[in-house]
This record gives C-alpha cells, sequence and structure tokens, in this order.
C-alpha cells in the first residue's frame, strides 16, 4: 500500500462557517488567481507538485493570496517583457527591409579591390501598407482622425513613395559628377493629389486646385552640357601585354644571314593617368618589350628595351581653373537641395490633398446625417397626413404632397450617400500604396471622428509679415533661387568656352636595353654595358642613363567661333529668363497668400450666414409644424419650410468645407503645411510618421451609407 508522508498531507479546508466573510473572499480571489497563473508555469507538472499540499492553505490565509499575486504579476511582467523584445525585433526587421537604399555588393575576397567592379543593387519596391491600417481599424471599421490621415498619407501615399527615390536619384548623380561624367535628368515632377468627387461650392484657385497654392512643380534641376568638356575626374589604369611570333621571308641575307627571319616579341605596358579639375593632365607609364631574332648579325640577341615615361598637359586657356572643370559637381550639389526641397513640395501637396479629401468626407458625413433627418421628418409628415386623411380632417390632396416630398428626400438622401461613398473611395485609395485593391482595403468602411470647427476668430497679421513668412518658407521659392545659381555656375563654364585652346606640355623619358651578347661579335668593347640581364635593363632605367626630354605648347584658335559665340548669348538670354521667372515666382507668393487671404475671411462670412440661415430655418419650421398639429396653416408650408431647412443643412456643410479649403490653402501659400500638421521632412523620407495613433474605448456608433448606394 502506498503510504505518503504525514508532513505533506493536504490539511482539511475550515469550515466556511467559522471563516470571516473577508477571508471567504480572500478565498475566493486567492483560488481564482491560482488557476490563473498555473496555465503560465512552464512546467506545470512541477507546479501541481508543490502547489498540491498547500492548496487549502492558500485559501485560508490572506499571505498566500499576496504571493500569489506576486508570481502572477511576474508571470505576466515576463511575457510583457518576452512579447516587447518580439515587437522590437519584428519592427527592426521591418524597417530594415523596407527602407529604400542602396546596398553595396557582398563582401568578397579582395573586397577592397572589386567592389568598384561588382554591381550595388536597389531594395524592390514597397506595395505593403504600414501596420497603422491595423491600429486604427476595429470590426472592419477604419476609424480616422485628421492627424491619422496626415500619419497614413506620409507611409503609404504613393505618389509620396516615388518622390521618395529622387534625393537618392540626386546623390547618385552627384556621384557620377565627381568622377568627371556628364549630368543626367532624373527623377520625377511633383505630382497633384486627388480631388474630391464633388466640388459644390469649394473655390478653386487660379491653377485650378482645390485650396492648393497654384504652384505644383514638375521641373527638376539644371543639366545644361555646354562648354569645354570635362574630363575623367577618376585616375586610370591601362595594362598591355602582347606575345607575337613573326616569319618574314629575306630578300638580302646580307643584313640578316638568313632568308628567313624569325622574330618573337613580348611586350609589357602600363599607364596610369590622372586629371586634376585646374586643368592638369598627367600620365606615367612604363614599357617593355622583348625580342629575339634567329639572325646572328645582332649584337645583342635576345634583348629588352623599354622606358619610363612621364608626361604633364596643362590648359592655359580653355579649361583653366577649378570653376570650369567643377562645375558640374556645384550644379549637382544644387540639384541635390532642389530634389530636397522637391519631396518637401511634394508631402505639403499630398499633405493638403488628403486633408482636402478627408474634410469634405466630414463634410458628406454631416450632409448625409442632414439628409436622413429630413428624410425620418417627410416620412412623420406623410404618416400624419395619411392619419388626418382617413379621419376626415384633412384633404387627399396633402397626402400626394407629403409622398411627393418624402421621395425627393429619398433622392437626396441617395446622392448624399453616392457622395460619401465616392468620397471614401477616392481617400482610401490616397492612403494605400496598392490602393483599394490592396488586401482588405476595399471591403474598409471609414468613419472620421473629427468634426469641422470654425474659430471664433483668426489671429490679425499683416500681408507684408505673411509675405515675409512665405518667401522664406516656401519650397518653390527656394528651388527658383537654386536654379538661378546654376545657371551662373554654368555660365562660367560657358564664357570659357569662348577661349582658344593653348596648352603646354613636358614629357620626360629613361629608357634602358640589355640583353645577350652575340657569339660572332668580336668586339665586345663598346656592349659591354648593355649586357646583362632584366636587372639591368631596370638599372638603366633608374639611372637614366638614357634620358628623353621634350617641352612645348600647343594652340588652337577656332576661326570665326560662332557656335561658342551662340551658346554664351543664348545662356545669357536663358539667364535673363529665369531671373523674370524667378521675380515672378516672388509676385505670385504675394498673390496666393493675399487670395488665401480673401478666401479665409470670405469662408468664414459664408459660414456664419449659413449657420445662421440653418438656425432660422430650424425655427421657422418648428413653429409651423406646432401652427400645423393647430390647424394654424397648410401642409405645403410645413413641405417648404424641410426643403428650406434641407438646403440649409447642406449650404452650412459646404460652408464648412470651404472654410476648411480655404485655411489648407493659406497654409500652403504660406509653406507652413507641415509645421501646422506637425510633420518633419525626416518622417516623410524615412516613411515612418512620429504620431500615435490610438483609438479609445468610447468610440461613436457608426452609421454609414448603404453599400447599394454605390
Amino acid at each position: 500500500m502506498r503510504t505518503r508522508n504525514p508532513a505533506l498531507a493536504p490539511t482539511q479546508p475550515a469550515c466556511p462557517r467559522n471563516q470571516s466573510a473577508s477571508t471567504r473572499q480572500h478565498s475566493k480571489t486567492s483560488s481564482k488567481h491560482v488557476c490563473r497563473a498555473l496555465p503560465h508555469l512552464a512546467n506545470f507538472e512541477l507546479f501541481r507538485k508543490i502547489t498540491r499540499p498547500s492548496y487549502a492553505f492558500l485559501e485560508q490565509t490572506h499571505q498566500n493570496f499576496v504571493l500569489w499575486n506576486i508570481v502572477e504579476i511576474s508571470l505576466k511582467m515576463n511575457r510583457i517583457l518576452a512579447h516587447t523584445c518580439v515587437c522590437l525585433l519584428s519592427v527592426s526587421l521591418a524597417v530594415a527591409q523596407n527602407e529604400i537604399r542602396v546596398d553595396a555588393p557582398t563582401s568578397k575576397h579582395f573586397d577592397w579591390l572589386t567592389q568598384p567592379y561588382r554591381a550595388r543593387s536597389v531594395t524592390p519596391i514597397r506595395l505593403n501598407n504600414s501596420n497603422r491600417f491595423e491600429v486604427l481599424t476595429r470590426a472592419g471599421i477604419l476609424y480616422l482622425t485628421a492627424q491619422d490621415v496626415v500619419a497614413l498619407a506620409i507611409e503609404n501615399n504613393i505618389d509620396v513613395e516615388i518622390q521618395r527615390y529622387g534625393p537618392l536619384l540626386a546623390q547618385e548623380v552627384l556621384k557620377r559628377a565627381k568622377a568627371g561624367g556628364a549630368l543626367r535628368s532624373v527623377g520625377a515632377g511633383v505630382a497633384a493629389g486627388p480631388q474630391s468627387v464633388s466640388l459644390q461650392g469649394v473655390s478653386l484657385n487660379a491653377g485650378g486646385d482645390a485650396g492648393g497654392s497654384g504652384a505644383v512643380g514638375s521641373g527638376g534641376g539644371i543639366t545644361t552640357q555646354l562648354g569645354p568638356n570635362i574630363q575623367s575626374l577618376d585616375p586610370t589604369f591601362t595594362a598591355l601585354a602582347n606575345f607575337q611570333h613573326s616569319t618574314s621571308p629575306q630578300s638580302n641575307t646580307v643584313l640578316t644571314g638568313t632568308t628567313s627571319l624569325v622574330t618573337s616579341i613580348r611586350t609589357f605596358q602600363a599607364t596610369v593617368s590622372k586629371f586634376w579639375d585646374f586643368g592638369l593632365n598627367a600620365q606615367a607609364s612604363f614599357s617593355s618589350n622583348h625580342f629575339k631574332y634567329n639572325s646572328q648579325f645582332f649584337a645583342i640577341n635576345p634583348y629588352t628595351s623599354g622606358n619610363v615615361d612621364f608626361q604633364i598637359t596643362q590648359n592655359l586657356l580653355q579649361g583653366f581653373g577649378s570653376a570650369v572643370n567643377t562645375r558640374n559637381i556645384r550644379v549637382q550639389r544644387n540639384n541635390v537641395k532642389f530634389s530636397d526641397l522637391q519631396f518637401k513640395q511634394q508631402l505639403i501637396t499630398t499633405v493638403s490633398s488628403v486633408l482636402n479629401l478627408y474634410w469634405d468626407l466630414v463634410s458628406f458625413s454631416e450632409n448625409v446625417r442632414a439628409r436622413r433627418q429630413s428624410l425620418s421628418t417627410a416620412k412623420q409628415l406623410f404618416d400624419d397626413n395619411k392619419r388626418q386623411v382617413e379621419l376626415g380632417s384633412l384633404a387627399e390632396i396633402e397626402v400626394t404632397r407629403a409622398e411627393s416630398q418624402l421621395y425627393a428626400a429619398q433622392q437626396d438622401l441617395v446622392i448624399a450617400e453616392t457622395d460619401y461613398l465616392q468620397q471614401e473611395t477616392v481617400l482610401k485609395n490616397a492612403l494605400s500604396r496598392g490602393g483599394v485593391s490592396a488586401a482588405g482595403i476595399d471591403a474598409l468602411r471609414i468613419v472620421p471622428l473629427d468634426h469641422i470647427a470654425v474659430p471664433p476668430a483668426d489671429a490679425p497679421k499683416t500681408i507684408d509679415d505673411l509675405v515675409k513668412e512665405a518667401g522664406s518658407h516656401r519650397p518653390d521659392v527656394e528651388q527658383s533661387r537654386i536654379n538661378l545659381d546654376s545657371n551662373k555656375i554654368n555660365l562660367v563654364g560657358i564664357r570659357n568656352g569662348l577661349k582658344p585652346t593653348f596648352q603646354a606640355f613636358a614629357e620626360l623619358t629613361n629608357n634602358g636595353l640589355s640583353g645577350e651578347l652575340s657569339p660572332l661579335v668580336t668586339n665586345a668593347a663598346g656592349l659591354a654595358y648593355l649586357t646583362g640581364g632584366y636587372g639591368n635593363f631596370l638599372a638603366q632605367i633608374a639611372r637614366r642613363n638614357y634620358p628623353n626630354y621634350s617641352a612645348g605648347f600647343s594652340l588652337n584658335i577656332p576661326l570665326r567661333n560662332r557656335a561658342a559665340q551662340s551658346d554664351y548669348v543664348t545662356s545669357q538670354l536663358e539667364l535673363r529668363q529665369n531671373e523674370l521667372n524667378y521675380q515672378k515666382t516672388i509676385n505670385q507668393v504675394r498673390v496666393d497668400v493675399q487670395n488665401a487671404l480673401i478666401g479665409l475671411e470670405q469662408a468664414r462670412s459664408r459660414y456664419d450666414a449659413a449657420l445662421k440661415s440653418r438656425q432660422l430655418q430650424e425655427s421657422a419650421l418648428g413653429n409651423d409644424q406646432k401652427k400645423y398639429s393647430l390647424g394654424a396653416t397648410t401642409a405645403y408650408q410645413v413641405i417648404q419650410d424641410q426643403r428650406d431647412l434641407a438646403t440649409a443643412v447642406n449650404s452650412e456643410a459646404q460652408a464648412m468645407a470651404n472654410y476648411t479649403h480655404a485655411k489648407i490653402s493659406l497654409d500652403q501659400s504660406l509653406g507652413r503645411t507641415l509645421e501646422v500638421n506637425n510633420v518633419t521632412v525626416t518622417e516623410g523620407l524615412s516613411g515612418r510618421a512620429g504620431y500615435q495613433s490610438v483609438l479609445g474605448d468610447n468610440l461613436p456608433k457608426p452609421e454609414l451609407p448603404r453599400a447599394g448606394a454605390r
């Protein structure tokens, strides 16, 4: 029979009648916490053996209850810590995988030597959306605030994603320019953002964009390639090895001593050349040629001859100076700045566009709510009229009128729901890299959480201060200034092309020859110095036993020089045009700011009038409904009041949307869109918004339009 240690035997639980109420409560709570902690232990069997003897005791004592609370809290903390580590690791891996970058070649042997000649790789395009969609989604509903919309646009908008390649492209062209290569036109222009499905009541600027600044750039930096040619600024190494065997029949045996001259030649050459940006070209070369003949008439046979040659050439007129030969580098540095500003412009344009879409969606949502209320009121009137007709207190024509108003309200509701659904599709497409066809995006329904609020009064600021602010913040102004500076840099090189080509050059050559003395040579007194091996050949070059020197000048004068004259004058004319365009941009800044201020004031006045009109219409409808219930007015008057109220509500919604467009337009014209929405260019380039999207517990109950309204 199996026995147990009496010390380990479980004790009998105390009688519940002998326990206080607090002890019984603690016992229940302790048991609950123990059971909750059991599944989280790694070794359940060991835990069961440990806790079995004292399980009843834990039910009786408050101290063990506290102990097991501590155990459970520790387990929870361990789980949270592990989950956090996994999340951080997955996020870091996702960031590393999704980052747009140019990867160096994989490491191999002699990587320092072979890396310049192996291809680098660019990460594939990113079509997956950020996980912010999952954070903001509950039961197929996407709950959005204006700040969430901006964050999703930064992370997922495809126009912004396209522009993220611009700075990388500009940096690669700068690398090409530093090597002396010609500039390339790369990158894409700024894409105008999507527009709402309905622009009724929304003011358009001169450029035709809803609420925009009227200046969406589509160009790039300067890539003019005129003036003196820029040579490669990277050093060049050239090597040549040639092995030759030739047999030549001889008609005169006196010179060669044979009727068939057989020659074996081994040639080795190596050259290093470098061009400096001030116009100096230097070249050092080594040449070694080994000859062997079948003729005995050569005093040295076989032998090795060759030389070490140094040559420099300096441009003195055309192509002289670093200002001429590094102009592409300085222009491309400006183009890099231009590309950064173009990305900022795209970011501003996209943020402004998606905010316009969002606030229009809010406006459409308010319109749908108003149309539903109007439909409910029309249905109520229709039912009341039918009841009164049945009682004989009202003519049947009033039922017909009420029914007509009911169908008109239904039609207005369908139109409002259609606008909402279409606007919802446009907004989802703007916030997703894969558009609405991305996984799970098409089925999502959007519920805006913000409401349009018109502040009582805008902070007063003079027009001159606003224009000054816009001039220092707007990317298009800085882009025009940069392009103007690049044109001036290019003009220096084009002007240098007017000069003749005048070069000074010098060359120093050390020769050497060494070989074996022919056995038929009888007098070797003068040939002993040439007798020896390859070491003697190199020693002759090092001692400069047989030097050559040369120096001179080269002048090339193109007669009439019409092509260079035309290029220079054409570039001057283009520079004057660009100066005027820069001034035009400055002038347009004031126009944009002033029009945006006028539009904002107009939108405020329109909203105040629409708000007052809606309030008065509500009051009129309420009064007439009371009169109608007392028989003091007709049903026609109530129907007319309903129509007027619906029109007033729609006008108020349009006025609110118009105000948001005007405010966004003012921010865009001042170049402060990113600052107002707490967005940085760094966040845009990385594709990760710093704003943390969080959904609260008290989310509004969605009252979405029917999908059949499509």
